[in-house]
């Protein structure tokens, strides 16, 4: 009994990961409420209680709650009542004049002993339990990271519409400015027609940001588990607040490796499947030993004395019962040598995941350090560009430069602005990239 439940608690299904359902298996289930305004901690803690994987997980707690109660039903005792009813034949009933048994007994079992196979159970209880928090918890930080992904994706595309409506704009201005001069006769047609084309040329950069905003609350919408079929709902767009701003933060890198290793749900996970093949390796060596159990009952049977078939007499009975496989044709042997493939097969995983948590973590941290150095030359370049424009348009109002080194400066600026609000991006998914790889929980579900 003790094996087989075993066997499936030590299963693969034990530490899965992803998604359980099979696509189009699970029926639509309503969501909370989208509110109104949406911030990134409301994004986050919406999740928490609406996004389909960490709900999932949850699930599988769940599940392997049941796992743990049918595991301790192997070594509690077992309680159950039995009876019996039979009638037999005139030739059989000549014998002793009754024709007719009965019998009601109450029974408890409970096994004592079975080479250590009781412990290993019980303690492969807990690292059940543990390991499903553990996947949660994975589960909750990789889907909190998703969210502020998708948010930050927002956050992009708005900001990114802004810079081409400034760069419509600005464009507008220079066709005004064109059109004055060619009425004051400083400048020909051309350079009317040229702004026209430039201001034309903007417009596809505007739609297709607009676009992607409408594609990342899509993408946001997802990963935050929301799912209202109603009309009114499923049109219905939040106001984003919030901005890709650049708060610069360091992490050094002995502390973020002693972190992640501390840390990373992942791991510890690994480290309970290393201590679950122990229990499983005690377990295969438990069927060399013998198993011993008590039982004990009390009975209500008819009494053969009597002719009568309500009479009858109670008792108690206890016994033991012990049972040893001297020789099984090596299938215990057999047990044993899986469970120790086992158990280094976990061994080695866990070494595996190790190394490569460190190298996600020194790429977390490498990449951070570039992105900030983009955020710092960013700022920089944006301010010169802006004065690189003014001065541009003075001189062209003076009639000292040219309309296309206008242009230029202006689509510079662009250029400029669009890889100031891409430099921030990209510092904010960095930052809480790296928060992930050392297994620090979302700053803003912490406050």
């Amino acid at each position: 009994m003790i094996h087989s439940i075993l066997n499936s608690v030590f299963s693969t299904k034990w530490v899965r990961r992803g998604i359980a359902a099979a696509a189009g298996g699970m029926a639509l289930v309503s969501s909370a409420q989208m509110p109104d305004e949406l911030d990134l901690r409301t994004a986050l803690s919406y999740a928490l209680d609406n996004n389909f994987s960490i709900r999932q997980a949850r699930e599988r707690i769940r599940e392997q709650e049941g796992l743990i109660v049918q595991v301790k039903g192997a070594v509690l005792p077992n309680v159950g009542v039995n009876g019996f009813y039979s009638q037999e034949d005139d030739s059989f009933s000549n014998f002793n004049n009754v024709d007719q048994n009965w019998q009601i007994a109450l029974e408890v079992t409970q096994l004592v002993y079975s080479g250590g196979g009781v412990r290993a159970a019980l303690d492969a209880q807990r690292y059940v339990r543990e390991s499903a928090l553990l996947e949660l918890e994975a589960v909750i930080n990789n889907e909190l990271f998703r969210v502020r992904t998708n948010f930050y994706d927002v956050l992009l595309a708005r900001e990114q519409i802004q810079v081409q409506e400034q760069n419509v704009e600005l464009l507008g201005e220079q066709l005004t400015t064109a059109k004055n001069r060619l009425a004051a006769g400083t400048v020909s047609n051309f350079d009317v027609l040229r702004a026209e084309v430039e201001l034309a040329n903007a417009q596809p950069a505007l739609i297709r940001a607009r676009n992607d905003y409408r594609v990342s609350i899509d993408e946001l919408r997802y990963s935050l588990g929301y799912n209202e079929t109603t009309r009114v709902e499923m049109e219905k767009v939040p106001e984003i607040l919030g901005n890709l701003d650049f708060e610069p933060v360091s992490f050094e890198l002995a502390p973020a490796l002693n972190s992640a290793r501390t840390n990373r749900p992942e791991l510890r996970q690994l480290e309970t499947l290393v201590k679950a093949r122990d229990s499983g390796l005690v377990i295969a060596k438990s069927g060399r030993l013998p198993t011993v159990a008590v039982s004990g009952g009390y009975g209500l049977r008819r009494d053969f004395s009597s002719n009568s078939f309500g009479d009858s007499f109670t008792g108690w009975t206890l016994g033991a019962s012990a049972s040893w496989s001297i020789w099984d044709g090596a299938s215990t042997r057999g047990e044993i040598e899986q469970a120790l493939s086992q158990k280094e097969q976990a061994r080695l995983a866990l070494l595996d995941a190790e190394l490569a948590v460190e190298v996600e973590v020194r790429r977390a941290l490498a990449n951070l350090d570039g992105a900030t150095e983009l955020a710092e030359a960013a700022v920089k370049v944006v301010d010169q560009a802006e004065e690189a424009v003014r001065l541009a348009d003075a001189r062209y109002g003076a009639g000292t430069t040219t309309q296309l080194d206008v242009l230029a400066a202006q689509v510079a600026l662009t250029d400029a602005r669009n890889n100031l609000v891409q430099a921030n991006y990209s510092y904010n998914i960095a930052a809480a990239n790296v928060r992930r790889a050392i297994g620090q929980s979302d700053v803003l579900i912490q406050r």
